[in-house]
C-alpha cells in the first residue's frame, strides 16, 4: 500500500484532506489512491439528508453528528454549497456552521462546491464518499444544496435519503410531491415545535396512504434543541443496509514439519524416544531416496530423514553441511495458487508438485527466495 493510502487507513486527517481535495480536482495520484483504497470500502452507512432552502438541513446534520458521537461512531459530513462566482469555492462552509466539531477527530467535515452541477451534489461527491467510507468512517452524511423537484441525484448515491420539511409549506407539499418527495426513506419534519407541524404530517400521511410500495417513516425534530435525533438515527438504522459481511480470512500456512537430516535413523530416533517422542510413522520416499521417519508434535511434526543413496539430495546435504536442519515445511490450504503467488514474485521453485511422504502434495523452494531455508510447500491428500 503507498504512503498516502496507508496513512488515510491509520486515520490521519492531513492524509484524509489532501486526498479529498485531489479527488476533487482529478488529481491523478488521488485517483489512484482512491482506486487503492476501493476494497476498503462498503462498511459505511451512507445518509443523504436534502429537502428545500430554509428546512434546517444544516442543523439537523450538526445534532446528528453530535448524537452520533455520543454513541462513539466516526462519521464525514460532506456538506454541498453552492459556488462562489469569484473563488469558484463553496459560498456558505458548512464547516464553519460547525465549529462545534472542528477539534474531535472522529468528524470529518468537508464543505463541497458544485461547481456548475446540477441535482443538489457535486460532480466529486460520489468519490468522496467512497473515500470516507474507505477511511472507515462509520457514518458519511451528504447534505444537498437547497433542492427543487427535479434535483434528486441524492438518491443514487445514499442508502438511506432523508426529506427535510418543515410547517408553514401549506400546499407546497402537493408542489413539489412529484420530485424529492418521491425519493424519501425518511421525511423529517423539522422545527415541529412550530404551528403547522401536524398539519405537514396529516398530509403527509394522506399522500403515502395513495402511494403503492415502501412507507416511509416520518419523524418530528427541533434540531436546534436536539428533539426527536434519537428517534431519526433509529430510523436510518432500521432503513440502512447492514454492513457487507468481512471476507472470509484466508486460511493461514501452518508449520507441517522439521525435517532433519540425519546420518543414522535408528540412532536419531533413539535421542528423540529419550526426550518423550514416538515414532508416528516410518516409509521410504523414492522419488526423494530417502528413508522417513515421523514423530508427532502437537499439530506438526520431526521428520527425521536419511538417505537411500549417494545421490539423494539429503545425502548431498550431509556432506555439505553435516546433520541438522534440512527443511522447513509450511501447510497451504491451496497449492496451486500459492505456486502461481510465488511464480508471479520471482521465487525459485526447485521442483513441481508430486507426492511424498503421506501421500501430500509437495514443493520445494530455493533458500535464495526464502532467506537462506530451504521451504517445502504441501498440500494434504484429498484437498
Amino acid at each position: 500500500m503507498h504512503d498516502l493510502a496507508r496513512k488515510i487507513r491509520e486515520g490521519d486527517a492531513r492524509a484524509l484532506a489532501r486526498a479529498a481535495t485531489g479527488i476533487e480536482n482529478r488529481d491523478p495520484q488521488a485517483l489512484a489512491t482512491l482506486r487503492e483504497l476501493a476494497p476498503f470500502a462498503g462498511n459505511a452507512k451512507i445518509v443523504g439528508i436534502t429537502g428545500p432552502p430554509g428546512a434546517g438541513k444544516s442543523t439537523l446534520v450538526d445534532a446528528l453528528a453530535s448524537a452520533l458521537r455520543r454513541q462513539g461512531k466516526t462519521l464525514a459530513v460532506l456538506a454541498i454549497d453552492p459556488t462562489s462566482r469569484l473563488t469558484g469555492g463553496a459560498i456558505l462552509g458548512d464547516r464553519i456552521r460547525m465549529q462545534q466539531h472542528h477539534a474531535d477527530p472522529g468528524i470529518f467535515i468537508r464543505s463541497m462546491a458544485t461547481r456548475g452541477s446540477l441535482g443538489g451534489l457535486a460532480p466529486a461527491t460520489a468519490g468522496l464518499v467512497q473515500l470516507m467510507d474507505a477511511a472507515g468512517k462509520d457514518y458519511v452524511i451528504i447534505e444537498t444544496v437547497g433542492v427543487g423537484q427535479d434535483e434528486i441525484e441524492i438518491a443514487g448515491l445514499a442508502q438511506v435519503t432523508v426529506v427535510v420539511l418543515v410547517p408553514g409549506m401549506g400546499d407546497d407539499v402537493q408542489a413539489i410531491k412529484a420530485g424529492i418527495m418521491e425519493i424519501a426513506d425518511i421525511f423529517a419534519i423539522n422545527k415541529s415545535d412550530q404551528p403547522g407541524a401536524d398539519r405537514v404530517v396529516r398530509e403527509l400521511e394522506a399522500m403515502l396512504n395513495l402511494a403503492h410500495g415502501r412507507r416511509p417513516a416520518i419523524v418530528k425534530t427541533v434540531a436546534t434543541e436536539g428533539s426527536g435525533i434519537e428517534e431519526l438515527l433509529a430510523a436510518i438504522a432500521q432503513f440502512a443496509p447492514s454492513p457487507k459481511p468481512p471476507a472470509p480470512a484466508a486460511e493461514a500456512p501452518s508449520i507441517d514439519h522439521l525435517g532433519i537430516a540425519v546420518e543414522a535413523l535408528e540412532q536419531s530416533i533413539a535421542f528423540y524416544q529419550s526426550i518423550g517422542f514416538a515414532v508416528g510413522h516410518r516409509e521410504t520416499v523414492d522419488t526423494e531416496k530417502v528413508h522417513v521417519a515421523m514423530l508427532p508434535a502437537g499439530d506438526s511434526r520431526i521428520e527425521l530423514l536419511e538417505p537411500t543413496a549417494p545421490d539423494s539430495p539429503v545425502a548431498e546435504f550431509l556432506q555439505k553441511r553435516g546433520p541438522g536442519l534440512h527443511h522447513v515445511a509450511l501447510r497451504v490450504p491451496d497449492l496451486t495458487a500459492a505456486i502461481e503467488r510465488l511464480r508471479a514474485g520471482g521465487a525459485r521453485l526447485l521442483n513441481d508438485p508430486r507426492p511424498g511422504a503421506g501421500g501430500h502434495l509437495y514443493v520445494f523452494v530455493h533458500p535464495a527466495s526464502t532467506g537462506g531455508v530451504l521451504l517445502e510447500l504441501i498440500e494434504e491428500a484429498g484437498n
